[in-house]
């Protein structure tokens, strides 16, 4: 079979403005955002007030840096002030389209506008074509995510199979009877599918016809990718963004870093002081969402570290790019592409008064996530009751350690990232 070229093409023309339409487009769609949002927005309305900041007055894009940063967590309490998600949205809840709920429990917002979300561009670059085939591994139950993915891929004339992550088995056998050409979910999912494939005997580069996989949700190995790709003979990429803002940055076929997205004003700064940081240094990712008056994000702190990468890619893009994910700011730590919060785990932890201390280790071995809850009590016999807690409020089951009370060390991280990456 004759496989699509994915290398060429560009899907928009904003993706290949110079520096100065570039700026200039970022600073009509921002004073518009700004204006907007103060008027309809009484959270935006109160964090201007309270910060002094005066919309009119906004004359550059760097004048942006006087508006105070809204950590992503704070979302958890600001929501629950009152109607409209806390004064977050411009509109009242029913005039959406649908409202998601992702773990925190952080409420997210879609509006009736197509590809809300806004990945049409980067699945484009990252090799999605029409006529393609999808499997769509991610979740569809009140997370965003499946759907995330599924209104731009429809928009490149794909055909989406809405898999979620069901049955390995399952799905191999979807993916050869209707000939499955493009994936996206997690790496470490499709790991696994291609594991079980060996199990049983498929040769993923033979019996399937799997050519292009996007990636999203983890933080992506390069030694894993490297291994994928030359054993089974398909392209993997990856993009970034959140279920807040959207897309914020996406690979092209030259792997040369996240091109940001120009839906999005992105600046890296320094996590405890909140200043704007030079070209190449790490710091934070904050993002301002131009285009989403609803639910407008404005200096957004991922709780993410990247740097910001200007030199020209060989793809003909233009757009500033950031070189890799690199960590986290906080205790907040994505575990199988689901953020855990170290409150949530203590309200968990509460309901149960035999349980003294506990601590989250995340590993990788071979690649793929593993989750392990040590709790130190003396008898313990609701182990069924705790992991199903988990299940509901997390959306992961970890393996349960029973430790001996005093176990633990005086001063430990309530979530011990333990993950190699290369």
């Amino acid at each position: 079979m004759t496989r699509k070229d994915r290398t060429e093409g560009i899907y928009s023309r904003r993706e290949v403005l110079d520096e100065s339409e570039r700026r200039q487009y970022c600073l009509i769609q921002m004073k518009e955002l700004l204006s907007y949002a103060y008027r309809y927005s009484e959270d935006v309305k109160k964090r201007f007030d309270r910060a002094q900041f005066n919309v009119d007055k906004f004359k550059t894009i760097t004048d942006i840096k006087h508006i105070p940063i809204l950590k992503k967590k704070e979302l958890i309490f600001l929501q629950s002030m009152g109607p409209r998600l806390g004064g977050l949205l411009t509109k009242d809840i029913g005039e959406l389209k649908r409202i998601f709920l992702s773990p925190g429990p952080i409420f997210d917002p879609e509006d009736r506008g197509e590809d809300y979300w806004g990945y049409t561009d980067g699945l484009y670059s990252i090799g999605f074509r029409p006529g393609d085939v999808v499997l769509n591994t991610f979740n569809y139950h009140l997370s965003p995510i499946g759907l995330i993915f599924e209104e731009p891929l429809k928009n490149l004339g794909c055909a989406v199979i809405p898999a979620g992550p069901s049955d390995a088995f399952t799905q191999l056998n979807i993916m050869q009877k209707l000939r499955v050409s493009g994936y996206v979910g997690m790496p470490t999912f499709l790991l696994h599918l291609a594991q079980k494939a060996e199990e049983k005997g498929i040769n993923l580069r033979k019996d399937l016809f799997l050519e292009i996989a996007f990636v999203f949700g983890e933080r992506l190995s390069e030694k894993i990718r490297s291994q994928m790709e030359k054993k089974y003979d398909f392209v993997m990429r990856q993009g970034y963004g959140t279920a807040d803002v959207g897309c914020i940055g996406y690979e092209c076929f030259h792997k040369t870093g996240l091109h940001i997205v120009n839906r999005c004003y992105v600046e890296i700064c320094h996590p405890d002081t909140g200043i704007p940081l030079k070209d190449g240094e790490v710091g934070e990712i904050v993002v301002t969402s131009l285009f989403n008056k609803t639910y407008p994000m404005i200096r957004l702190a991922t709780g993410d570290l990247s740097y910001i990468n200007r030199l020209p890619c060989a793809c003909g893009r233009t757009n500033p790019r950031l070189g890799g994910i690199l960590g986290r700011v906080d205790t907040t730590t994505s575990i199988m592409g689901m953020f855990v919060y170290p409150h949530q785990v203590d309200q968990i932890m509460s309901r149960f008064e035999e349980i003294k201390r506990w601590q989250i280790a995340v590993t990788n071995p071979g690649g793929m996530d593993e989750m392990t809850l040590f709790i130190e009590t003396s008898e313990f016999k609701r182990g069924d009751e705790l992991l199903h807690q988990f299940r509901e409020r997390i959306k992961l089951r970890p393996e349960l350690r029973i430790i001996a009370p005093g176990s633990l060390p005086l001063q430990i991280k309530p979530i011990e990232d333990k993950r190699r990456w290369d």
